[in-house]
């Protein structure tokens, strides 16, 4: 059953676990007093024996409290209400999830306006309640046996504005919606989430007014797409590219465009991959989950713009019919490709779907999403994606958007040094650049096929899947990206 919030006006309830928001200090609110009056202080006494100093992501408990009904009462700290930014109410929010999902009964958090702090109790309650459903997400649907035990399937949030806290959350939904899309997206086996079946999903997607083409191998093919599709030579799966659009504006304007790397399945072809780690190759279309889970966002909010987002999707298996390194390919720009390490074959895919884009739809501006190299799990780790661009007001945008949304961002170098490390005797261009500055170098690569249209490049490798738990994911695959390209759609562009 899926988790769900509802909001309403403040007022202590009689029975349940009532959860308070905590102030540096260990500070209550006006109902927060109320109750330790009820309780014959019991709280003010339990904050001092404890030491508990309502810091961001405590939590004390105190079971059936005397003087009232309730199973238990919870005190959640948010920290210095005057430094708190929307990413540390949503985590707020997560971390209360954590405390009680497994309590039974009524679960109500009251939030009252805390003094010091730039959003009103209707945003916080919003944004809270957001975290909990972020927090909520588990993929466990084939598990048959041994499964999670039973969980907290609804939260009241008790406001001084409940109309606000609705019509806030009703928005940030949409793109907790799309985030979870995405982390399904790159949480399926690879058994399941074939190219044909990741097409089928997003063409879902037309429920909700996206307008969604896919194009075949045939199709591709007559389209000279021979850099996409020679990946794929080795699967029983047939590549397909898909093509979302979304129309909110004038049918003059042009769109922005958001273009995915989709490879459903890395075995690193006849460059194989050691075996160790390599289950992770499941979540190589991270980039594709992303720009999916945003167009589905943008739909349901109703966003006022018009998107187009392509995404290439293609298996990458070793075979009698496999590319094999040394093989020379011709994408659909006419540039032709020395293929030295069929690993490095999401630049391969991005090629063609790159080209296309901006081909036919001559976008403002073009963002590829790409769980792309190693190497900038290298420089980056996991807290920031890598960015790469030609164009510095989109890429000082995305870096402002990343620190609001707590999906940073990290601009890395590109330069016509490393541009000719790609340069080779036998064709215009080859696929790797050497062992340094792997990531400039794949960057680089794909620069080629922007043709000069405003352009970023985000390698999300160390972001998108293996991600690191936080208060609002406790999932292997983050969503990563759908938020901060939202944000930024949002802010700059509607």
């Amino acid at each position: 059953m899926p988790f769900s919030i509802a909001f309403a006006n403040l007022k202590l309830p009689q029975k349940g676990t009532v959860i308070l928001a905590t102030q540096k200090g260990g500070k209550l609110g006006k109902l927060g007093l109320e109750l330790d009056k009820k309780t014959g202080g019991a709280l003010t006494r339990a904050i001092k024996a404890s030491k508990f100093e309502g810091s961001a992501g405590s939590v004390m408990e105190l079971l059936a409290p005397a003087g009232t009904q309730l199973d238990r009462i919870v005190l959640a700290g948010v920290g210095e209400a005057s430094k708190l930014t929307a990413p540390d109410l949503e985590k707020f929010g997560g971390t209360i999830l954590g405390a009680v999902e497994k309590a039974a009964g009524a679960l109500t958090l009251i939030v009252e306006d805390l003094s010091g702090c730039k959003y009103k109790s209707g945003e916080i309650a919003a944004r809270a309640g957001v975290g909990m459903c972020l927090r909520a997400y588990s993929f466990d649907r084939y598990k048959t046996k041994n499964k999670p035990g039973k969980k907290a399937t609804k939260m009241t949030i008790a406001t001084g504005d409940a109309a606000s806290a609705r019509k806030g959350f009703a928005e940030l939904e949409a793109i907790a919606q799309g985030t979870l899309l995405a982390r399904d997206l790159v949480n399926e086996p690879s058994n399941i989430l074939t190219p044909p079946e990741f097409a089928k999903r997003a063409k879902q997607l037309t429920k909700l007014g996206v307008k969604v083409e896919v194009l075949s191998e045939a199709q591709m093919k007559k389209l000279g797409m021979g850099s996409l599709l020679g990946v794929g030579l080795g699967s029983e799966h047939p590549s397909q590219l898909v093509v979302m659009q979304w129309q909110g504006a004038a049918k003059t304007k042009k769109p922005l465009a958001f273009v995915g790397k989709g490879v459903c399945f890395d075995t690193g072809g006849i460059s194989i991959k050691p075996s160790a780690g390599m289950e992770d190759m499941k979540g190589d279309m991270g980039g594709a989950a992303a720009v999916t889970g945003l167009m589905h966002t943008l739909a349901t909010r109703k966003a006022k713009v018009n998107v187009v987002g392509v995404i290439g999707l293609v298996e990458n298996m070793p075979d009698g019919k496999a590319q094999r390194p040394g093989d020379i390919v011709t994408s659909m720009s006419g540039q032709t490709i020395e293929v030295l390490n069929t690993d490095a074959e999401g630049r391969l895919v991005l090629a063609d779907a790159m080209w296309y884009t901006q081909d036919r739809f001559k976008p403002s501006f073009m963002i590829d999403l790409a769980t792309l190299t190693g190497a900038i799990l290298v420089a980056l780790g996991q807290e920031y994606a890598g960015m790469f661009s030609n164009d510095d007001k989109l890429a000082k945008q995305l870096t402002d958007i990343g620190n609001l949304e707590g999906e940073k961002v990290w601009r890395m170098p590109i330069c016509e040094k490393f541009d000719k490390m790609i340069d080779t005797p036998n064709a215009d261009m080859k696929n790797i650049g050497g062992r340094y500055a792997g990531s400039s170098t794949a960057a680089q690569f794909l620069q080629r096929f922007a043709n000069n249209v405003p352009w970023v490049h985000l390698d999300i490798a160390g972001t998108a899947m293996g991600s690191p738990k936080t208060a609002i994911s406790k999932s292997w695959a983050s969503g990563y990206g759908v938020r901060l390209l939202d944000r930024l759609v949002k802010e700059y562009y509607e």
